[in-house]
């Protein structure tokens, strides 16, 4: 009976152990932040640029960057993932400065020049304030919010606390609580994890259209994610599906960027159903069939 006892009491503090471990260092397994210098100088080919800081109520600073466009339309405020800085996401915001958008991209605490302890709240209250110094200059109507992997949950966040004009979501989590989950399921992630970040809880707030583009061959988020999502706020949300795409390829599929023109250059309209087939409803009776 004692050697059971200690193999119940030695399985018990390894548990433990990795539940300290995970709660302890789990900002490094889900943050990958590549750090730059003060004096570090941002260039891009054909972008013209201007970098910013924002400093915070608690003294951290958020570093950031506008790219211009020559005619702005609007503002993308893009959320990127949760690896290196802007020096290496910049090159992103071609996407929507070719269709005459401005874009701010800015690197969370740790990141490249930002500084700061890094919390989720911490985090989440600083976008809303780059949010508000946006709004000093540009209505919201004309404010596209764009997250990408783990800024998905970011942008939902501000979406659901402002009116934006849209939410584009790219390979988004329904939580991270869900995904930590998947690999490792027999641990209380409820009580351990300190960024659960729960983006299905934050889209049921959410007023603006809502765009989701998803691969499907994506191993780290799967395809699956997204259809849930998009059931959350089914009359708001359009989904847009990537074949073939994985989670950090979108960007190298024609049809990635067909999407991405639709959605930033039309304009919302109320399609008009009369006289369509949506209230028909199939019945496998004959009772109006001929004898």
């Amino acid at each position: 009976m004692e050697k059971w006892t200690y193999i119940i009491l030695a399985i018990l503090a390894v548990y433990i152990l990795i539940s300290a471990m995970l709660f302890f260092f789990q900002d490094y397994f889900l943050f990958k932040p590549e750090k730059l210098s003060k004096d570090f100088q941002f260039y891009y080919d054909n972008q013209e640029i201007e970098e910013y800081n924002v400093e915070t109520r608690d003294g951290a600073t958020i570093n950031g960057l506008r790219f211009k466009s020559k005619e702005p339309k609007g503002v993308v405020f893009y959320l990127k993932g949760n690896s290196k800085s802007i020096k290496g996401w910049g090159k992103f915001a071609v996407d929507f400065t070719r269709h005459g958008y401005d874009v701010i991209m800015v690197d969370y605490r740790g990141f490249g020049k930002s500084t700061g302890r890094r919390t989720q709240k911490a985090i989440k209250r600083d976008m809303q304030v780059v949010y508000n110094k946006i709004k000093e200059k540009v209505a919201e109507k004309y404010i596209i919010l764009y997250g990408r992997s783990m800024g998905s949950g970011f942008a939902a966040k501000l979406a659901s606390m402002n009116n934006p004009r849209m939410l584009i979501l790219d390979a988004p989590y329904y939580s991270l609580s869900k995904v930590a989950k998947k690999y490792i399921p027999f641990m209380p992630l409820s009580l351990l994890i300190k960024f659960p970040m729960p983006t299905y809880k934050w889209l049921k707030y959410v007023n603006c259209p809502i765009h989701i583009i998803h691969g499907t061959d994506d191993r780290l988020i799967p395809y699956k994610t997204s259809v849930k999502l998009s059931k959350i706020r089914p009359e708001l949300t359009k989904l847009y599906t990537v074949i073939g795409g994985g989670h950090k390829d979108l960007n190298n599929f024609e049809s990635y960027h067909e999407m991405l023109e639709k959605i930033v250059t039309s304009r919302p309209n109320k399609v008009n159903l009369e006289g369509s087939s949506i209230h028909v409803k199939h019945s496998s009776k004959r009772a109006n069939a001929k004898a």
